[in-house]
């Protein structure tokens, strides 16, 4: 049964990693990927974190810092786990280094967490300098060597240029062979939320015809975080020059939880007017996300599965679910037995 209309929010949510998708859902989140040898690896794991283990990170405009960071930190590590099914087996021999055995002599079983809190710190600095420093230096410049240029002027160069790196950005990575294969898989993450969404049955002819845009990506979020800083900072000005660069680091958990919460309403509402909002992002996701092929929508699907009950979803929603179980035969004996006619489906 096929219902158009959204059912709301699943709650579900995650990302492409290496040849696979990561699924969060509440406190577990999966990664499914398909090996080198086809055959496809379901991890499951807590999610833990810092955004629901105090009262403070549950507060709205607050926890969207919070679960920005645990974000990052599950994205790394899935991330990582993804990529160790593709090294080589001598990378994977390798002793450690001499940094890698310090850092197990002083730490421990801690040492792990050290680097990735290293690691997601450094991810924010440099998204800072790139998206928040780079376009106020180069309005900075503009208004001090180009002629009519004034300082009411600086924020609105500042903004263009933001939103040119952001674009340009994306559009670069997006020329890379491995990146593509990673946008498809991206795809692949939304169409199966989509599908779950408008009350279809989880299947890969089901999920490929879903839509690959979905408000609640990512890539509208950084998109939102952008459009917010234009506008603060188009309020806030300074002539002081050193002030200008201090406001921006202090208000980028200010920004950071705004766009969190905006995107968690787009998430749930069919308002128009946030559906308005919404779009761009939405157009951003045309850059993002590529069709993924049938054999990505079944690590997609596994993904999903490992977390989420989307029969029960689907059920409490009013709608019957009768989906068909698949044989494991492999599917170029699959396409055989379709030839001769035989429904090998039960």
């Amino acid at each position: 049964m096929e219902n158009k209309e959204r059912l709301g929010s699943s709650g579900i949510g995650g990302q492409a990693v290496i040849e696979g998708i990561m699924m969060r859902n509440k406190d577990k989140y999966a990664v499914a990927v398909r090996k080198p040898d086809k055959s496809i690896d379901v991890d499951i794991q807590e999610c833990g974190g810092i955004a629901k283990k105090y009262k403070i990170t549950t507060l709205p405009f607050i926890r969207g810092i919070f679960s920005f960071i645990d974000s990052m930190v599950i994205g790394i590590k899935t991330l990582t786990y993804s990529a160790s099914f593709f090294e080589d087996e001598d990378e994977q021999e390798e002793e450690p280094g001499k940094f890698e055995k310090w850092l197990l002599n002083k730490f421990g079983e801690k040492a792990e967490k050290i680097v990735m809190g290293f690691t997601v710190c450094l991810s924010i600095v440099i998204a800072v300098a790139l998206f928040m420093i780079l376009p106020l230096f180069i309005a900075d410049v503009i208004e001090k060597y180009v002629p009519g240029v004034t300082q009411s002027h600086v924020p609105v160069i500042e903004g263009i240029v933001k939103i040119i790196i952001f674009i340009g950005y994306l559009l670069l990575i997006s020329l890379m062979k491995d990146i593509q294969r990673t946008f498809m898989y991206h795809g692949a993450e939304h169409k199966c939320i989509n599908c779950i969404e408008t009350g279809k049955v989880l299947t890969v002819e089901n999920v490929a015809s879903s839509s690959r845009f979905h408000k609640r990506c990512g890539t509208s979020f950084l998109l939102i975080v952008m459009v917010i800083s234009i506008i603060f900072f188009v309020l806030i000005r300074t002539d002081i020059v050193w002030l200008r660069y201090v406001i921006r680091l202090l208000l980028v958990p200010v920004i950071a939880g705004i766009s969190y919460e905006f995107i968690r309403l787009a998430g749930k509402s069919e308002n128009k007017f946030i559906n308005l909002l919404s779009k761009p992002g939405l157009w951003m996701q045309k850059i993002t996300t590529k069709e993924p092929t049938d054999d990505m929508i079944e690590v997609a699907i596994k993904a999903v599965e490992a977390v989420f009950d989307w029969k029960e979803y689907l059920k409490e929603s009013g709608i019957e679910v009768e989906k068909k179980e698949e044989t494991s035969l492999p599917k170029e004996y699959k396409q055989v037995i379709e030839g001769s006619g035989y429904n090998w489906k039960y």
